[in-house]
């Protein structure tokens, strides 16, 4: 019987800097989105690579059309935070080998504050579920696609006359 422990170390090891690069990646949208970054954004989408906001009152179209309608959309907000938690990874198989694809499920919040609001607190707040389809291209890990299903939204409380 082959000892196959040295194998299924390297395996392993590279299981887990897969896992680490993935999650690297999901980041980098988070902050990408945040920080109004859309060079950055465009460059996490393998090429073909799409996007979905319909769920949550937006477009679906390729990365640069998507990343034009967030520029506009998202000048409204100061301030915006993604918070993406309970990240479940299963990496997939392409043209017979392991790990060249992989699907992230993962749940969002995203605190925003309006440009000119009165508080420095958020007044306008959502959260859902992101759906990645991940690739492993030459230049590392890229977006194929994202799915927003946006779950609920808080709006501003409406303004009170005295």
């Amino acid at each position: 019987m082959p000892n196959t422990e040295p194998m299924t170390q390297r395996v392993e090891l590279a299981t887990v800097m897969d896992r680490l690069a993935v999650d690297s990646l999901i980041t980098e949208y988070a902050v990408a989105v945040d920080d109004g970054d859309w060079a950055a954004y465009r460059a996490l989408f393998a090429p073909g690579g799409r996007a979905d906001y319909r769920s949550a009152g937006g477009i679906e179209g390729d990365a640069r059309q998507v990343a034009d309608w967030l520029a506009e959309s998202l000048r409204l907000f100061a301030m915006r935070q993604h918070l993406i938690v309970n990240r479940r990874l299963c990496f997939g198989i392409l043209e017979q080998d392991t790990g060249d694809t992989a699907h992230v499920q993962a749940d969002y919040i995203n605190p925003m504050r309006l440009d000119g609001a009165a508080s420095a607190a958020p007044d306008f707040v959502c959260g859902g579920r992101y759906a990645f389809g991940l690739t492993r291209t030459y230049d590392g890990w890229r977006i194929g696609e994202v799915v927003v299903r946006e779950k609920w939204r808080r709006l501003p409380e409406p303004a009170t006359t005295r």
